[in-house]
């Protein structure tokens, strides 16, 4: 890499399904989860020795601000950025771009969700270091793809095409062009994209220099380009993001910019990743005992077998002739609910008093 590196980390979103651990202004980047460190603050520390503290940019909204500003008090202030509205991912990028541009503008960013678990870091930064070399090298839009382990119908996927040599003639077996995005399918269709054995799912990571994505917002979305080129004015940074970003667009950078670029290559993750949706996700990162209970805190069981637990505080949690259900406790909150119905813990948010959501 020639050019300096930057990170945008995506660290806005709601709550629903870590409910009742989760809350609006908790969501599940602020969760500890699976260690002993937010899933924000492992992801900004996955970035050591890859890109300084000064140069990684947290967006944010004002609901989750302060805490983001607790969790992380080794970045500069002026690093965590509260968007005044949710406007989808398209002005969130806009919004970094216009930030880096500002800073530097031959700069190559990274685009990194904050609610990923990743646990080989070496890994994870050869493969972002490979996609900022095929950015720098080619002037595409990187993307990188995940390898399915399943076919699941949550994930958008992306299509492989052939691989994509590089300006120097080398040809790394993990940078390809990519022929399609595909929306999240049913699980028939997500089915036949794993048995094709050339799709790739879509875990919302990307590289490029800053010529050009600002090119690729010029050309497919001009008035997001037009709010880059007001906030990264000298001394417009406050009045335009406060006047302007509510009235950006509400739509996502694939729809915006990704499914209509003409280059766009990706390089394939040779680490482990997991989007961790919801408590059935998490299961696999606790301990279970021989009937597959499995719990972070102390668990008794009699007749009981396949229940998830998970309780905020130490407490003692005994479970007698239940199966297959999920028990979360908080503080002020007990959710149980069948396995089977987790996707829908979501609606029942919606129903509860708005100092619980």
């Amino acid at each position: 890499m020639t050019n300096p590196l930057y990170a945008l980390i995506l660290a806005g979103g709601s709550g629903e399904r870590f409910w009742p651990l989760s809350r609006r202004a908790r969501p599940k980047q602020l969760l500890k989860l699976v260690s002993e460190k937010t899933l924000l603050e492992e992801t900004v520390d996955r970035l050591e020795g890859l890109v300084p503290n000064e140069r990684i940019l947290i967006l944010t909204n004002v609901e989750q601000e302060a805490a983001v500003r607790k969790l992380l008090p080794g970045l500069p202030p002026e690093n965590i950025v509260a968007e005044p509205s949710k406007r989808d991912t398209a002005a969130a990028v806009a919004l970094a771009t216009a930030w880096v541009a500002a800073r530097d503008h031959r700069a190559t960013m990274l685009v990194l969700p904050a609610d990923h678990i990743i646990k080989d870091q070496a890994a994870f930064q050869k493969t972002m270091s490979t996609a900022a070399r095929a950015a720098e090298a080619t002037g595409a839009l990187v993307t990188i793809g995940i390898k399915p382990t399943w076919p699941c119908p949550g994930f958008g996927y992306i299509e492989q095409g052939a691989p994509a040599p590089l300006p120097s003639g080398s040809t790394p077996n993990d940078i390809f062009r990519v022929v399609r995005f595909r929306e999240k399918p049913n699980a028939e269709l997500a089915d036949t994209f794993v048995r094709k054995g050339n799709f790739r799912w879509n875990a919302g990571m990307f590289v490029w220099s800053v010529p050009t994505v600002l090119s690729e917002f010029n050309r497919h979305a001009p008035e997001l380009a037009d709010f880059i080129s007001q906030v990264r004015a000298p001394g417009n940074w406050e009045c335009a993001l406060r006047q302007r970003f509510s009235n950006l667009p509400i739509i996502s950078f694939d729809y915006a910019i990704m499914e209509k670029a003409d280059r766009v290559l990706m390089v394939e993750a040779n680490f482990d990743w997991d989007d961790v949706g919801g408590w059935r996700a998490v299961s696999a990162y606790l301990a279970k005992d021989e009937n597959k209970n499995a719990a972070n805190c102390d668990l008794a069981t009699l007749q009981a077998s396949d229940n998830i637990v998970f309780s905020e505080g130490p407490t003692k949690i005994a479970l007698l002739g239940v199966h297959n259900l999920i028990i979360v406790r908080t503080d002020d909150s007990i959710l149980v609910c069948n396995r089977r119905d987790a996707e829908k813990i979501k609606d029942l948010v919606a129903k509860l008093p708005l100092e619980l959501q």
